[in-house]
């Protein structure tokens, strides 16, 4: 069998692993044949491929980003797109496909899915917020990233008795801010799921401030929204996905503490630092497993499915379920989490 394979969407620490894992167990185990495709579904709309083998993937494990290049293309953005999808897979020879990627990547791998194509799907997101799977690879590599940053915005930020808001991905979910600042020791926590009110931060901040203490970290992710009402902010552009382009909430606030409080307050902005680097330990493993389950899922023909990790074993999962609906953070978890603000 030849297996296509495609990662799509943002990059993560771990998508080599996943790739490694797929030609090594389909090539020397399964008797297959491995194609790339090159920058997502991009790649398959257009024809660009290259060839994958246990030699050309030597020394991935370690490596962050993708070999095959991402992008955030819809395959179902144009007229005549999964048209095109499939006049590719039959002029490559391509009887099976592997894509790795989120929300979109594979809600699209399902609708082509529904429509014949014979494909597996392995979950990517470093936001962990699909809701099929217990975790994703990457989400590991960047809380420990966030923290490592968060330790040391503490150091400076007691020196010179700031607030430092720190500003982390999570575009539906909070799962890296919340996290990171629960291991990092952030004094506020602000997430998608639930719309902050900047009075009330000013409010923790101050508290904590009375209490003795010099200096205070707030944690956001991107996309953090205040209520309405309460802060002004800025609408940007969108993807072919029809998703705002984030990033900023961070600069927002920042001005809107120190004007309210009269604490120095500064902002650092991780963004893409965290997508960077080398996987966490546990991510490289559970991105082994993922693509090792993609070729058993392939070779029992079971198509139209995702692999997911459920407890400590990999599952398979319909597609469909796995894009039904988001994994957000629940209002007691974050409640936990609130113990510890101002």
């Amino acid at each position: 069998m030849r297996i296509g394979v495609l990662t799509g969407g943002g990059d993560c620490p771990g998508l080599n692993a996943v790739i490694r894992a797929v030609v090594r167990k389909g090539e020397t185990r399964s008797g297959h044949q491995l194609l790339g495709f090159r920058h997502g579904w991009r790649g398959v709309l257009e024809g660009e491929t290259t060839e994958l083998s246990v030699a050309t993937t030597r020394g991935l494990l370690h490596r962050g980003g993708t070999i095959l290049g991402t992008s955030r293309t819809n395959p179902f953005g144009s007229d005549g797109g999964s048209a095109r999808v499939k006049e590719t897979l039959g002029a490559t020879a391509v009887d099976a496909l592997v894509a790795i990627g989120g929300e979109d990547t594979l809600g699209a791998a399902a609708r082509l899915g529904d429509e014949g194509v014979k494909v597996v799907g392995v979950p990517k997101t470093i936001d962990n917020d699909l809701s099929a799977t217990d975790v994703t690879f990457g989400f590991h590599t960047a809380v420990q990233i966030a923290t490592d940053a968060i330790d040391r915005l503490h150091t400076t930020a007691e020196s010179h008795d700031r607030v430092i808001v720190c500003e982390v991905m999570g575009r539906h979910a909070g799962w890296i801010a919340l996290y990171s600042g629960l291991a990092g020791g952030a004094d506020v926590i602000l997430i998608p799921e639930r719309p902050f009110d900047i009075d009330e931060v000013c409010e923790q901040l101050g508290r904590r401030h009375e209490r003795g203490a010099g200096f205070s970290i707030v944690v956001v992710a991107e996309g953090a929204k205040p209520a309405e009402g309460t802060l002004a902010t800025q609408d940007a552009g969108t993807d072919e996905f029809g998703h705002v382009r984030l990033g900023g909430i961070g600069s927002v606030i920042a001005p809107e503490i120190e004007e309210r409080t009269g604490f120095e307050t500064r902002v650092t902005i991780l963004g893409h630092v965290l997508r960077g680097g080398s996987p966490t330990a546990y991510d490289r493993v559970l991105a082994t497993r993922f693509g090792l389950g993609a070729v058993d899922a392939i070779d029992d023909g079971a198509f139209g499915t995702m692999v997911a990790l459920h407890g400590t074993e990999i599952v398979r999962v319909p597609l469909a379920e796995a894009v039904s609906e988001l994994k957000t953070v629940s209002p007691e978890l974050y409640a936990q989490a609130g113990v510890f603000f101002g």
